[in-house]
């Protein structure tokens, strides 16, 4: 189902309107060339059958560029007729759009297409609910690019700022107008679990190797959503019960990690780091690695390409391999200077 979009169908009808316009002066003017209205059996020329088809149609009351005979008369009033109500629903179509906003809204809407084309890397978020716009918040304030999938015009009026498309997230359609093939990333938040499944299966099979993240409304679908496609699934109130009885039981580690991990001011960072095969990284020991301005970089945990598992606090000697995940703990600068060594 596609986005509806009242502003493209009130512009489809300005664009008849005119047409129609250019049909009545193309008749017009097709009319005094070949049919004999001059009185003195004179011939109209091309521009000439064009200048009385204007002015006729606009009824500025010029004289005429030769004088007519009763078919001459006939054909001009009813050019008249035509061409005077065809020009007047034009007007209306245009007061209308203007005092309406249509126009408005068509130039925000092809900037917004504009973006959203440009757009590489980027993560989708399909429901922007409480939950979407916390992710995007976050995602947007460590420099990501987001883009918004919603069917409720009224939430993404609240931030005109982010790219965003008004439609149903699981139609196949829109998910190829966000962009799905060049995004990074794809947040699912919907309201019902069934629709979250539905649009997982449809983006799996629109982009086999995406990192689809989606959200559990219960502990029971969590699983569904694994087995339709979603790289991880998530349940908000379980997660947020175990950060309580965390800052209940160990609130200075709980609040280490929560300020690691989501505070944007904070000059250090836990990040993953994909190596790339082409990365001068691969074949080095963790203790041989060479990153500028990296100083204070750990390399907290290991995973290895085709494992599941981590190697925590790995040692030294452990070699870097094509395609492992390192997690990086350090200042911002150093992770981006490790990235962009994995990056090769």
């Amino acid at each position: 189902m596609q986005r509806d979009d009242p502003t493209a169908v009130s512009l489809r009808r300005i664009q008849v309107a005119v047409a129609g316009l250019g049909v009545v002066i193309g008749l017009g003017t097709l009319g005094y060339l070949v049919l004999p209205v001059a009185a003195d059996g004179a011939r109209f020329g091309v521009l000439d059958a064009l200048y009385q088809t204007v002015t006729t149609v606009a009824t500025v009351g010029f004289r005429e560029v030769h004088p007519l005979n009763h078919l001459g008369q006939i054909f001009t009033m009813a050019l008249i007729i035509l061409g005077a109500g065809t020009v007047l629903y034009n007007l209306g179509l245009l007061v209308e759009a203007v005092t309406e906003g249509k126009l408005r809204e068509h130039l925000e809407r092809r900037r917004m297409d504009s973006q959203i084309d440009a757009l590489r890397d980027h993560v989708i978020i399909c429901g922007f609910g409480r939950v979407g716009k916390a992710a995007s918040e976050h995602l947007i304030a460590t420099g990501h690019r987001v883009l918004v999938i919603d069917r409720d015009a009224a939430r993404l009026a609240e931030h005109p700022e982010i790219p965003h498309i008004t439609g149903e997230a699981n139609s196949e359609g829109i998910l190829q107008e966000a962009g799905i093939d060049r995004a990074k990333a794809l947040v699912v938040t919907l309201d019902s679990d069934a629709e979250s499944v539905y649009l997982v299966l449809s983006a799996r099979a629109l982009a086999p190797d995406l990192v689809i993240v989606a959200r559990a409304r219960t502990a029971d679908s969590k699983e569904k959503l694994v087995l339709a496609g979603a790289t991880r699934a998530v349940n908000p109130q379980m997660i947020g019960g175990r950060r309580l009885a965390a800052f209940a039981l160990q609130p200075d580690v709980a609040e280490f990690l929560d300020v690691v991990v989501h505070d944007e001011e904070f000059d250090f960072r836990i990040q993953q780091v994909r190596v790339t095969p082409e990365s001068s990284l691969v074949g080095q020991k963790l203790d041989d690695l060479d990153i500028p301005g990296s100083t204070g970089v750990q390399v907290l945990a290991l995973r290895k390409s085709g494992t599941k598992s981590f190697t925590f606090n790995p040692h030294g000697d452990n070699a870097v391999s094509p395609n492992c995940v390192l997690i990086g703990f350090g200042t911002l600068e150093g992770i981006q200077a490790l990235q962009q060594l994995a990056r090769g």
